[in-house]
């Protein structure tokens, strides 16, 4: 071992997701004692449900686009993502043993696509790296002298580590071990935190229960969606209390915000992307009056069924009646269906978490200014981002980048 490797250093990493498990990786490669500690029997929880559909680690699109998926953007996260990039993910990931690949959305899977055999290989690597994770251990308090505090099956328990690493993660899925009580903890020790909210969640929309009871569940494909000046192509999902979906999450943030500034958000949806609206109005006039309006609206836009009862659901609520007779209104209504927003999902139902450690309350190594030798990483920081493997990519990189401030601290100590 090369003369500034941080020999003999005890290290503690609290969290055991992303974030803290690769920088375990880094830590004990760098020749530190590396600990885990997790509140939950395993580790890893949430990791597995990410790839409960299919594990979509990382993104194929250029590094410049990825990063403006970023919010809001720090120099820290852009500078991390940057020294540790979507290749860089996949290369990691190639080496414990599972080959990756892109779909033709861009979005990276290992070939297995489930996220259970990626998590054994890893775990396997780091048990062979001598670290040692210790399970039911409640971050319960830090002292300022790096002293932290657990609680355990078997009583409150204080740890002491030349370097502590903070992975605690953001308060959504909370039953899967990150439920954000770290706040408390770290604001008694002044570090500047930004109230944690959802991100990556449904939306309510107040449907009329004929709508409600008979689409909730259908999809809707290649819609597209705009809120003022942000704008998104993909797919939702109808819930019994609005929407759902990839096109959603991208367009959250803004989503959001209207609502805390104004109480609700105004959506427009546009079912036909790839169609004129003077397209749709003369097919819709082309139809057969003698057949009912829902197949001549289907017909006349090529819409599924779930797509015509949306529009007729807006005709149900518009401020002005739309009459069915009418070819333009009813192709404007296609190509711009208005949707109120009244509300979001909590953060037991959101995919990631708004919010946390504010980057300023940061050094350029990932150390808390207000607590020298302990380090943050992962979903705790503030910084949110749509799925598509942008939040992994982040917690990935943030660990690696937190590890390699810890060693810097490390030598420096020396």
């Amino acid at each position: 071992m090369k003369a500034s490797s941080p020999n003999n250093f005890r290290v503690a990493i609290v969290g055991g997701g992303p974030a803290g498990l690769i920088a375990a990786e880094k830590l004990a490669e760098a020749g530190c004692t590396v600990e885990l500690f997790d509140r939950m029997p395993s580790v890893g929880r949430k990791f597995l449900m990410a790839g409960r559909g299919g594990l979509n680690l990382t993104h194929a699109e250029p590094l410049a686009a990825f990063l403006r998926r970023y919010e809001p953007v720090s120099p820290h996260l852009i500078d991390a993502i940057r020294a540790f990039p979507p290749e860089a993910l996949r290369n990691w990931c190639e080496g414990l043993g599972h080959e990756t690949f892109a779909g033709t959305s861009g979005r990276v899977f290992p070939r297995e696509m489930k996220a259970s055999p990626l998590l054994r290989s890893w775990l396997r690597w780091l048990a062979a790296k001598g670290i040692a994770v210790h399970l039911r251990h409640e971050f319960a308090g830090l002292d300022p002298d790096r002293t932290m505090r657990f609680k355990t099956p078997d009583g409150e328990k204080t740890v002491r580590a030349d370097a502590i690493l903070l992975a605690l993660g953001g308060a959504s899925w909370p039953r899967l071990g990150a439920d954000g009580g770290w706040q408390a903890a770290l604001a008694d020790r002044h570090v500047d935190i930004e109230p944690l909210r959802p991100s990556n969640a449904g939306i309510r929309i107040d449907w009329t229960p004929h709508f409600r009871d008979r689409q909730a569940g259908q999809p809707l494909k290649r819609v597209h969606m705009r809120i003022g000046q942000h704008e998104a192509l993909g797919e939702a999902v109808v819930t019994t209390t609005g929407l759902e979906g990839g096109v959603i999450y991208a367009l959250f943030r803004p989503i959001r915000e209207a609502i805390e500034k104004h109480g609700e958000a105004r959506l427009l949806l546009d079912l036909r992307p790839d169609f004129r609206p003077e397209f749709i109005a003369a097919r819709f006039a082309a139809t057969n009056r003698k057949e009912s309006f829902s197949s001549r609206l289907r017909k006349a836009a090529g819409l599924q069924p779930p797509a015509v009862a949306l529009v007729t659901e807006a005709m149900m609520l518009a401020d002005k009646p739309v009459p069915k007779d009418d070819p333009a209104a009813l192709a404007a209504l296609v190509k711009a269906l208005p949707l109120r927003v009244t509300g979001t999902a909590g953060l037991d139902r959101a995919i990631s978490t708004a919010g946390g450690i504010r980057f300023e309350a940061l050094d350029e190594n990932f150390m808390l200014k207000a607590l020298p030798g302990v380090f943050a990483a992962g979903e705790m920081l503030d910084w949110e981002a749509p799925t598509g493997g942008y939040l992994l990519q982040a917690s990935f990189a943030t660990g690696v980048a937190a590890a390699k401030g810890m060693i810097h601290f490390l030598n420096r100590a020396r």
